[in-house]
């Protein structure tokens, strides 16, 4: 089997009607764009690459974690060698986005920073902007670093939300 790698920007695709299943996991651009509509742009181009019964899966940050957590000890917790840590962490809450800078090791040795807009989202807006979409099912679990289950029901324990939606 071959397979064809193609390269897109998410938020313009050419692609309309041809897939059963769009998945982005790990954010997968989605919510790291720097405005709400950049956002919504990728929302909207996986939306239209489904087919007409299509099922959408995404992860996505879950507002309500970073509602009622500090960033600090987080970012405490996943320091590990060999893992990025974070520093400057600011939680603007009229925006829902979070700014800070990652600093990492690349496979050279050298130490890199990179500032990072992060845009956290609570259930409602996804099931609004979904809907806004075409999407007539949509649910909401919580997403447990890499073991993603529709068991798992979203609390303010979960970094971030699994929502499976279906046109």
């Amino acid at each position: 089997m071959t397979i064809n790698f193609q390269n897109y920007d998410a938020r313009n695709i050419p692609f309309e009607g041809v897939f059963d299943l769009v998945i982005m996991l790990c954010e997968g651009g989605f919510p790291l764009m720097e405005t709400d509509e950049m956002n919504f742009e990728i929302l909207k181009n996986a939306a239209k690459g489904l087919k007409s019964q299509g099922k959408l899966i995404l992860t996505t940050l879950n507002g309500l974690f970073r509602f009622y957590h500090t960033m600090d000890h987080l970012h405490i917790e996943h320091s590990d060698p060999g893992n990025a840590a974070y520093k400057n962490s600011t939680f603007d809450l009229m925006t829902f986005r979070d700014h800070h800078t990652a600093v990492f090791e690349d496979d050279a040795g050298s130490k890199k920073e990179l500032k990072c807009n992060e845009r956290y989202y609570v259930p409602s807006e996804i099931t609004w902007l979904l809907k806004t979409l075409g999407f007539k099912k949509i649910d909401i679990f919580g997403a447990k670093l890499g073991a993603y289950s529709r068991n798992d029901k979203l609390t303010t324990e979960d970094f971030e939300m699994l929502v499976i939606a279906k046109k």
